[in-house]
């Protein structure tokens, strides 16, 4: 497969004798095109209603207020100006490297929500409301702060809140961030390391729940419930997000990539495509490609 370029990987101010950097902005427009950087990113957005944020393969048009962790060094992200005419946008964008939290630090039990929070945020976590006025203060007093050892500890504290709330949503699929997300439960995982091998196949409910020897009726309850989403909605989003990342990445055409990714109708590909993503795979990959730069 041929793989084609088109992602900006910026290389951050982000200095090895610091614990992280951060930019506070005053803007009338977002300019920056879609980009990756190895560092993690924590970015809030104030006054910017109508701006489009792209994270991998998600993109949605925020409110006033915006908070997003990314901690992956290969998503692709950007904010676009799209329907957004505030003359105010306030962008508070905090970098800090992966390895900030070091592994017998992160393991330890106090830090159990931060490190969870972390994984998740490999496919991009926005915040809710709540969340982000929690936090308000202490993002706009770290802005100001000289970066000193309790300015650090001020980071940690909003990383630490942050943490407490499960509601945070993943943006882009898993598939899409090539991150895998698996169960606690031992069966579920099993299931979800046989689809993650196997999704360009036909699968079936009764071949899984045999696997994990449970009815198929007893299962589809499990997996729900463990999982959050029906077995088809799980298995259409490992296609569809690996679609994504194809139409993003190589230079096959759709039909080849529809097939390639387990679904056997380039129709029903294009409908359930649009109606996940808002938009067919062909102006996906056309607008990905357009507001990237190659380096």
């Amino acid at each position: 497969m041929e793989e084609q370029s088109y992602i900006m990987r910026e290389i951050t101010p982000l200095s090895d004798r610091d614990c992280f950097y951060i930019a506070d902005r005053r803007k009338k427009e977002f300019a920056y095109p879609i980009h990756c950087h190895s560092e993690f990113e924590l970015n809030f957005t104030e006054h910017a209603a109508g701006v489009r944020r792209v994270v991998g393969d998600s993109a949605e048009v925020i409110g006033d207020y915006d908070l997003v962790l990314i901690a992956s060094k290969d998503l692709e992200h950007v904010w676009e100006q799209h329907e957004c005419t505030s003359q105010d946008i306030r962008e508070i964008t905090i970098q800090f490297s992966s390895d900030l939290f070091f592994k017998s630090f992160l393991n330890k039990n106090q830090f159990a929500s931060i490190k969870h929070m972390l994984e998740r945020a490999q496919c991009g976590l926005c915040f809710p409301m709540e969340a982000i006025m929690k936090v308000y203060h202490w993002l706009d007093r770290l802005a100001s702060e000289e970066q000193g050892f309790y300015a650090v500890l001020n980071f940690l504290r909003i990383l630490y809140e942050l943490s407490l709330y499960d509601d945070a949503r993943t943006l882009a699929s898993s598939s899409f961030a090539k991150i895998e997300t698996l169960s606690e439960s031992r069966r579920v995982r099993k299931v979800q390391t046989y689809i993650a091998a196997h999704y360009q196949e036909d699968i079936r409910l009764a071949q899984l729940a045999d696997m994990v020897g449970m009815t198929p009726v007893s299962f589809s309850r499990f997996f729900r419930l463990r999982t959050g989403k029906t077995l088809s909605e799980y298995v259409l989003d490992i296609r569809l997000g690996s679609a994504s990342r194809l139409l993003v990445d190589s230079a096959q055409t759709v039909a080849e990539i529809c097939y390639d990714c387990g679904f056997n109708n380039l129709s029903n590909f294009n409908r359930l495509f649009r109606k996940k993503k808002g938009c067919a795979p062909k102006e996906f990959r056309e607008n990905y490609r357009k507001k990237k730069i190659v380096v």
